[in-house]
């Protein structure tokens, strides 16, 4: 199976800007290949915050003991 890599900006991943397809690209991304929120922002050198953010505005937040967005 073939996976093809983010697009990268100064080495910082570029992230959705639609909150909804954000949702679902970081709780595929936890499902798939990450421990947790913290794993997941530390190897694709995002802030955590700013994901807790924007998906804040729609009703979400982080459930570490699910290590989802619910």
């Amino acid at each position: 199976m073939k996976f093809i890599k983010a697009k990268r900006e100064n080495d910082k991943m570029s992230l959705p800007n639609d909150p909804m397809i954000l949702l679902s690209y970081v709780n595929t991304q936890l499902r798939d290949f990450y421990s947790s929120l913290e794993e997941f922002a530390k190897t694709n050198s995002i802030d955590t915050d700013t994901i807790k953010e924007k998906l804040s505005i729609i009703g979400y937040e982080y459930n570490a003991e699910l290590n989802r967005f619910v």
